[in-house]
């Protein structure tokens, strides 16, 4: 089987946190920097509507989809490159963006990947 029909591996998102800690779990490994990049710009005829649209003044229901889009692919992307470093978990997540032509914006989502293991709590009671 080729390398583009295999699956993507990625972090569950329910281990995604913009905090430092987990509740129930401890970080036993830390395996750095990790992150998800994406370029979106709206297609012609979105452009052409919001541009229409933002001259009413108001929020752009076509923007905002077109950056919600961004951040999600951005958030996964996230998610993959955290699985493929050995994390099971990513923390301290933050979003960034930035114009970087007219109309071409770059969403970076960013964090570290960590492998967490439950605390003793969580695990239950020990049977001896």
């Amino acid at each position: 089987m080729s390398q583009k029909n295999q699956p993507v591996r990625a972090v569950d998102r329910r281990f995604s946190t913009t905090a430092f800690t987990l509740p129930g779990y401890t970080i036993s490994q830390s395996h750095g920097v990790v992150r998800g990049l994406t370029v979106r710009t709206p297609n012609v005829g979105k452009a052409v509507f919001g541009a229409f649209a933002s001259l009413g003044g108001g929020e752009s229901s076509t923007y905002i989809e077109t950056a919600e889009k961004a951040r999600e692919t951005a958030f996964v992307r996230l998610l993959e490159h955290a699985a493929a470093v050995g994390g099971n978990a990513v923390i301290g997540i933050q979003f960034t963006g930035q114009e970087i032509a007219e109309g071409m914006t770059e969403v970076m989502c960013y964090g570290t990947a960590v492998t967490l293991v439950p605390t003793q709590a969580a695990q239950g009671p020990q049977k001896y």
